[in-house]
């Protein structure tokens, strides 16, 4: 009578295919390993964070408690048709016209050019 030992990885005794061994991760190899709800947690924590990190540092005002220094200013109403460039070249000295432009969207807190028929707008008396 003859015996047959089977390896362990062989798939039948017929087969010469070897199959390799599977190792069983150990805790050392594996390193840290999240479910689907470890990530989602991660996730939020870090969005919180960078959330707060962007809070602190992003948005700093530049303005002082100090008051700053009184400039003299007439009202005009805009006209239909008038425009920024218009008023300012109007008040401004040759060639100066950007600059008072920029000092009357500071006056006035204008986040652009835009102005409507009559709006009444601070500007510097020139």
């Amino acid at each position: 009578m003859s015996t047959i030992a089977i390896a362990p990885g062989f798939a039948s005794t017929r087969t010469a295919v070897r199959r390799p061994a599977r190792r069983a991760a150990t805790s050392t190899t594996a390193g840290l390993r999240l479910t689907r709800r470890g990530r989602l947690v991660f996730l939020v924590a870090f969005v919180a964070l960078v959330f707060a990190a962007l809070t602190v540092f992003g948005g700093q005002s530049a303005a002082t408690g100090e008051a700053g220094a009184p400039v003299p200013t007439r009202t005009v109403e805009v006209g239909q048709g008038d425009t920024l460039w218009g008023i300012a070249s109007t008040v401004a000295e040759p060639g100066e016209v950007r600059e008072m432009i920029h000092q009357i969207q500071e006056l006035n807190a204008l986040s652009g050019a835009a102005l409507v028929a009559g709006q009444e707008i601070a500007v510097p008396v020139g």
